[in-house]
């Protein structure tokens, strides 16, 4: 048996809501909470347009969207009511405490879910009240804002159809071309434009290489200390990391081979180890190369620094080393220009060329093209090498100014705790 009908209270209009969301949302909720029961008859439309003062058209319309949306139904000649089948939780049902949701969560996640829940990324902190101790800021006020801002400009006044269109899934092709081209003359890194892959930024590239090369269980020899994001993803997809201790030449990678089990990737920063800033010997270099091709492993070179050296020329890409294809050189923008623009690159082996972009066209098709453009136009015309020099030489006057006031403060640090190659640990920017 059918109640009967009832007098509908409904909550004042707020300022941006139209009469009809305003009527639709009042029932709708009040079916939901469980304040109109199932078989609940509701008013006329008439005279709740009379009592709300609202046309009966706006009620009429929104009986109508509450019935095909299955909250209510018309019966000719009888009204509407509530249906039966829509009553459910109210507001005031007993909230559900923390414990109980992360364990419900964990319930819900697979064994690749739980791992990525357990490692979130690790933020980097610093001396809140130091503003010029900022771990994760280049110097963004000397960025060329105006210049950047005229490209993109004149590149969306300019847009053809290549830029409004699905992209190349490895990238806008033009950009990968400049990348080729830079890398070759300022890194010696060997490529060409088909092994580069574009990407939002290290994370990415990182996590990119997981999927393809690592499975559950594969042990990742890794620098200790290390990058912690680095750290953080490979336990994310099951690799079992294992740390290989720094000394004064970079990664001691001898000392890995007293760990019970052989690398299947090894994760490296030789141009700046992440955070001592050493630069890995040439003898250390070609020791981890001929291991790992006669290991058959995956060299991950994170050049994240190798922009700024600031005496002295850096030593070119480990990459440039590798005649056997075992290295992986991965760079990002986001550092050398600014955090939000979020694009980097890979440089791969020929031999997985193929199978990346077959991956990337299943995980991320179509990366944005518009700012690829724009920063590919700001390389091409000589604005990317400027501001990179400029940075050079403003980095390296506050290391050095750095460096004065701790000698004056502290005393002068002991030779063997100076950065090798003038070099500062920079944040990391991914």
């Amino acid at each position: 048996m059918r109640a009967g009908a009832l007098h509908l209270t409904m909550s004042p209009r707020s300022a941006d809501a139209s009469l009809f969301r305003w009527v639709y949302d009042e029932i709708r909720t009040a079916i939901i909470d469980g304040r109109l029961k199932a078989g609940t008859r509701l008013p006329s439309s008439r005279s709740l347009a009379r009592q709300h003062r609202v046309s009966r058209g706006i009620v009429v319309a929104a009986f109508e969207q509450l019935a095909a949306e299955g909250y209510i139904e018309c019966v000719v000649g009888s009204g509407s009511f509530v249906r039966r089948a829509t009553r459910g939780p109210t507001l005031a049902a007993r909230p559900v405490r923390p414990t109980q949701r992360l364990a419900g969560s964990q319930m819900l996640l697979s064994k690749r879910g739980q791992c990525l829940a357990q490692q979130p990324y690790p933020k980097l902190r610093s001396n809140q009240r130091a503003e010029a101790f900022h771990l994760d800021h280049p110097a963004l006020d000397l960025f060329p804002l105006q210049t950047w801002s005229r490209i993109a400009a004149r590149r969306l006044r300019r847009a053809r159809p290549e830029l409004l269109v699905h992209g190349d899934g490895l990238g806008f092709p033009p950009l990968r071309d400049a990348i080729a081209s830079r890398v070759a003359a300022t890194r010696g890194v060997r490529c060409s434009a088909e092994q580069i892959v574009i990407t939002s930024g290290t994370q990415q590239s990182l996590d990119l290489m997981a999927r393809l090369l690592l499975d559950r269980g594969d042990p990742v020899w890794i620098e200790d200390p290390a990058y912690p994001g680095a750290s953080a993803l490979f336990r994310a997809v099951g690799a079992e990391v294992i740390g290989i201790p720094v000394d004064g030449e970079g990664l001691h990678w001898a000392g890995g081979r007293s760990s019970r089990r052989v690398g299947r990737m090894v994760y490296v920063t030789p141009g700046c180890q992440f955070p001592l800033g050493i630069t890995m010997s040439l003898p250390r270099r070609r020791a981890l190369l001929d291991w790992a091709h006669r290991e058959k492993a995956w060299i991950f070179e994170d050049d994240y620094d190798g922009a700024f050296c600031f005496s002295g020329r850096p030593l070119a890409a480990l990459q440039s080393l590798d005649p056997a294809g075992n290295v992986i050189y991965s760079n990002s923008f986001n550092k050398l220009l600014f955090p939000g623009l979020r694009l980097a690159f890979l440089v791969l082996p020929p031999r997985l060329a193929g199978a990346a972009a077959a991956a990337r066209s299943i995980v991320e098709r179509f990366p944005s093209v518009p700012f690829q453009a724009t920063l590919c136009d700001f390389i091409a015309e000589g604005h990317f090498s400027q501001h990179v020099r400029r940075m050079r030489e403003v980095y390296a006057t506050r290391l050095e100014t750095l460096v004065r006031s701790a000698e004056r403060s502290i005393g002068a640090a002991p030779p063997a705790r100076r950065l090798a190659g003038g070099r500062v640990a920079a944040g990391r920017h991914r």
